[in-house]
């Protein structure tokens, strides 16, 4: 992770000061610190140096971060997954990118004096995975400023320091959840790590030890109205706001910045009193005309962006000439010293629990269960996470089979939620599936449109 030496340097300055603290046990600073040095030191002696990939896959969330901050330390990029991914899965999605040393559950340990390695603001120092065009996901990598050097402006924004506790209730895999336990240790604060969302019960001890907490939008409202509660702050991203929500945070005495932005473009704009979304400090936007639609396509040049994807994989992250780059997100018409309305992503994409999934990457592996003759992914409105995947298949398949090839083809927060079927799927002039006819009427309570149990 990107964070090693801030880490190493508070684990000096404030040795017994709690870092991490997860449902498994916790580490202070020197704990961490002396953690990551032997797990560096096996790294090394195994070969692993600059260049190399270390997969990150502990399912216990203080585990995952100081195997993060081992392979950094050691010179190699970490790469983030999903801890249930198998050494197969791992192999399957690190596709072009090259091989990986994998670290899981029980992080290796070696004696022998401190670890010293030379950082810079080019080290491609994380790595973490989105969903890719036929199922597989791809790594997007990051350099290690353009993650660390903006944590001095969330920090301002959010009042986050050093005596802070910050709650980081979502799975570390998520490039959301990461960046915030990440900025959290170079602040020099104590990260909560609780690895998934927490159950309502287990919620209000949580907040009653907590300071900030970095959610999406579907968790604030559950964190709010706890008797013992401490939380002044929420950092709230992924995607628009409630405004009733914030409202109530503000009733509870929690100050709320939400931002909007993209695992390849990190931040682009926050909105820190709720009169809309304005650029994140360093930030240039532009919306562009798109032919035909009275919304355009927003581009951003930043210092923030990732530096694309391992192994030269295809996404949708596209740049120009001139340094600007876009995901394909769509929104209102802007100009400079506007609010940026954003609507959505142009290619359907949908959000749910803070992490974005590509309908056409689903669609693409249900088609080959038997019995299907085609199908549509969409998302449909869920209060906690924003949206679910639901599969609308056409034909007469067997739910089980559809799960089975979910299960093997799909990561966690692909696989659908909801599943129906239909004889036929409407379609537009020229023979395409007609997406949004059938979210209308399927948001509508079609009774064409059969749930399959």
């Amino acid at each position: 992770m990107p964070v090693v030496p801030h880490v190493l340097r508070h684990a000096v300055e404030q040795p017994s000061k709690l870092a991490v603290c997860g449902p498994g046990g916790e580490l202070t600073y020197a704990e961490l610190a002396r953690k990551i040095n032997g797990a560096a030191r096996h790294l090394r002696d195994q070969g692993v140096g600059p260049s190399s990939l270390v997969a990150v896959g502990p399912a216990d969330p203080v585990e995952f971060i100081a195997t993060a901050l081992a392979a950094d330390l050691a010179g190699a990029t970490p790469v983030v997954g999903d801890p249930s991914w198998s050494h197969e899965r791992w192999s399957q999605v690190s596709g072009p990118a090259g091989p990986l040393t994998f670290l899981g559950e029980s992080l290796p340990y070696a004696a022998g004096p401190e670890v010293r390695r030379k950082t810079g603001p080019d080290d491609l120092a994380w790595a973490c995975f989105s969903s890719g065009s036929t199922g597989r996901p791809r790594a997007i990598v990051r350099r290690r400023a353009s993650w660390t050097a903006s944590f001095p402006h969330l920090s301002d924004l959010a009042g986050i320091g050093a005596d802070d506790v910050v709650l980081v209730p979502g799975p570390l895999a998520s490039s959301l959840y990461s960046f915030a336990a990440m900025h959290t240790l170079a602040a020099g604060a104590t990260a909560l790590v609780p690895g998934r969302p927490p159950t309502r019960a287990a919620l209000a001890s949580y907040v009653s030890r907590a300071t900030v907490v970095h959610v999406v939008p579907g968790q604030l409202a559950d964190m709010l109205g706890h008797p013992g509660s401490r939380l002044r702050a929420a950092v709230v991203g992924g995607a628009a706001l409630d405004p009733g929500v914030r409202a109530a945070a503000a009733r509870a005495g929690v100050h709320t910045l939400a931002y909007y932005g993209a695992t390849e473009l990190s931040f682009v704009a926050v909105d820190v009193d709720g009169d809309g979304l304005r650029p994140f400090p360093g930030v240039e936007i532009e919306v562009r005309p798109e032919p035909g639609s009275a919304l355009g396509a927003v581009w951003v040049r930043s210092p923030w962006l990732a530096e694309g994807y391992l192994g030269g994989a295809a996404g949708p992250l596209r740049r120009d000439p001139d340094g600007w780059a876009t995901v394909g997100d769509v929104a209102e018409p802007y100009r400079l010293g506007e609010v940026l309305r954003v609507r959505g992503r142009g290619d359907g994409a949908i959000q749910t629990g803070g992490a974005t999934v590509v309908p056409e990457d689903v669609e693409a592996v249900l088609r080959q269960v038997p019995g299907v003759g085609d199908v549509v992914v969409v998302g449909s409105p869920h209060p906690s996470l924003g949206a679910v995947v639901t599969a609308v298949v056409e034909g007469v398949p067997s739910r089980a089979l559809l799960e089975a090839t979910a299960r093997n083809g799909l990561d966690a927060a692909q696989r659908p939620r909801l599943w129906y079927a239909v004889p036929s799927l409407p379609r537009t002039p020229t023979g395409k599936p007609a997406r949004a006819l059938l979210a209308a009427r399927l948001a509508s309570g079609d009774p064409g449109i059969r749930r399959l149990n």
